[in-house]
C-alpha cells in the first residue's frame, strides 16, 4: 500500500452568517472530497500540541508524526533547509517577511502579495545597507524570506503578522521571553537579539521607503512592501526521517510551492519536487501539483502534497476567494490524484485535510481540532455523508491527536 496526504493549509473554518450559517466546506460542496468521505473513513484531528501557536510549522510537522517537544526550533531553520542554507552551529534563523504597513498598522502579512522576482531585489537591497558578519538576509519565495543572526538568541517573544492584521505594529516588536534560562544559551542574550531585530525593523522601513519598486507602487497608490518582520527563530533541529520512523516508507516526496512545507520534508527524508507555476495562492499550478503527485507515487511510497491558497485567503478575509481555492483543489488536484490512482497496479491510501483553521472573518489561525478523511480500496466506510467540521465529528476514527493520525495512517 502506498501512501498520498492531501493537504489543503487553513481549509477549515467557522459558520458564516452570509453563508447560511454554514462553513465554508459545507457551502462549497466539494464533490470528490464528499464523495471520498462517503466512502472512506473520517473523523477529526488535533493538530497543535499544548503550548505551542497554532501555526503551519507545528501543525504540518506534528501531522507528519513528530514529537514538536522534541523537534521544534520554529519556521526559520525549516525554510533554511528547504533554500539550501546550510545552518553553523551557531546561527539562529528566523522567518523574515517583508509586509505592508500604513498610519502605524500592519495592513497585509504578505507585503501586497509580493512577487519572488521583485522580493529579491528588495533583499539584495537590504543585504546592501543592513547585512553584516552577524546579519544576513535570504531570499526566499514571495513574501517569505530569511534572516539569520550569527550568535542569536532564541528565547524571544515574536508576533507573526498574519495573526495581527490592521493592527499597531510597535507594540509587537520583539520582546526578550521573561521565562528564558538565565544561563545565555548563544553569544547575545534575548534582549541584545530582540533590541537587534527591531532596530533592523524599523531600518527597514526607512529604507524601503526609497527603493524604486515602492516609490512605483506609492505612485500608483497600491500597497508598499515597506517592511521586515522577523518572526518563529531557532536553531538547526535534530529530526528522524520518515523512513527512519515507518519502515514500509522506503522513499518519499513533499510538494508545495512554500519553502517552509519544502523544509520540513527535507528534515523527514523526503524529495522536494518543486512545480513550475506553483505559486502559493489562488492561482497555482493545481494541475501540475496534481501530475506531479501521480508521477510521485509510480515511484515513492509515501507523497505529501501541500496547497497554501485556502490559508491565504483565509488571511486576505476573502470568502469567495476562499470558496474557489477550495472548488480548485477538489476538481483540479484531487479529482485526478483520485482518477489516477484507480488504474494503479498497487492501492493507494488517501488522507484529505487541513493543518489547523484559517477563518475568514478573523484572518489568523485558530487552534481547533480539524476534520479528517482517510481512503484507500476496500475499506468499511463509517456513516459520514459529507467532509466539512461538523460531520466527521460523526467519523469513525473519532478525535485523534497529533502523531496519532500518522500512525493510523500507515498502519493501513
Amino acid at each position: 500500500m502506498k501512501h498520498i496526504i492531501i493537504l489543503g493549509d487553513g481549509m477549515a473554518d467557522h459558520q458564516v452568517a452570509s453563508l447560511g450559517n454554514q462553513t465554508l466546506l459545507q457551502y462549497a460542496r466539494p464533490e470528490y472530497m464528499n464523495m471520498l468521505a462517503r466512502e472512506g473513513r473520517t473523523g477529526r484531528l488535533v493538530t497543535v500540541p499544548e503550548g505551542f501557536p497554532p501555526g503551519s510549522e507545528v501543525a504540518n510537522t506534528a501531522i507528519l508524526g513528530y514529537d514538536l517537544n522534541k523537534v521544534y526550533e520554529g519556521r526559520g531553520p525549516l525554510e533554511a533547509a528547504s533554500i539550501g542554507y546550510e545552518m553553523a552551529d551557531d546561527d539562529f534563523a528566523i522567518r523574515c517577511n517583508i509586509i505592508t504597513l500604513e498610519d502605524g498598522k500592519i495592513i497585509t502579512h504578505n507585503g501586497g502579495n509580493l512577487e519572488t522576482e521583485d522580493a529579491r531585489q528588495l533583499i539584495a537591497y537590504l543585504n546592501q545597507h543592513l547585512g553584516s558578519e552577524r546579519v544576513k538576509f535570504i531570499c526566499g519565495i514571495q513574501y517569505r524570506h530569511l534572516l539569520v543572526i550569527k550568535g542569536g538568541n532564541k528565547h524571544i517573544i515574536c508576533n507573526p503578522p498574519h495573526d495581527h492584521p490592521n493592527e499597531p505594529w510597535r507594540p509587537l516588536l520583539v520582546k526578550a521571553d521573561p521565562s528564558a534560562p538565565s544561563a545565555p544559551s548563544a553569544p547575545l542574550s534575548p534582549q541584545a537579539t530582540a533590541d537587534l531585530l527591531n532596530d533592523l525593523i524599523v531600518r527597514s522601513q526607512e529604507l524601503l521607503a526609497k527603493h524604486p519598486y515602492n516609490l512605483a507602487k506609492a505612485a500608483k497608490g497600491e500597497r508598499q512592501a515597506n517592511s521586515i518582520w522577523p518572526w518563529s527563530g531557532g536553531y538547526r533541529p535534530s529530526m528522524q526521517t520518515l523512513m527512519e520512523q515507518y519502515p514500509q516508507i522506503k522513499s518519499g516526496a513533499v510538494i508545495s510551492a512554500v519553502d517552509l512545507i519544502q523544509g520540513i520534508g527535507k528534515y523527514a527524508g523526503l524529495r522536494i519536487i518543486k512545480v513550475p507555476g506553483a505559486t502559493g495562492l489562488a492561482n497555482t499550478n493545481y494541475e501540475g501539483k496534481a501530475q506531479a503527485a501521480i508521477d510521485a507515487l509510480r515511484t515513492d511510497d509515501f507523497v505529501f502534497v501541500h496547497v497554501e491558497a485556502t490559508d491565504e485567503a483565509g488571511h486576505d478575509g476573502d470568502i469567495d476567494l476562499k470558496l474557489k481555492a477550495i472548488d480548485y483543489l477538489d476538481k483540479r488536484l484531487i479529482k485526478p490524484i483520485y482518477e489516477a490512482v484507480q488504474q494503479m497496479d498497487e492501492p493507494v491510501c488517501i488522507a484529505i485535510l487541513p493543518d489547523h483553521p484559517t477563518p475568514v472573518e478573523l484572518r489568523i489561525h485558530v487552534n481547533e481540532p480539524v476534520p479528517f478523511i482517510i481512503w484507500y480500496p476496500g475499506i468499511t466506510p463509517d456513516d459520514v455523508q459529507h467532509y466539512d467540521e461538523t460531520s466527521c465529528v460523526n467519523g469513525s476514527y473519532g478525535l485523534l491527536r497529533l502523531h496519532e493520525f500518522l500512525e493510523e495512517f500507515m498502519s493501513v
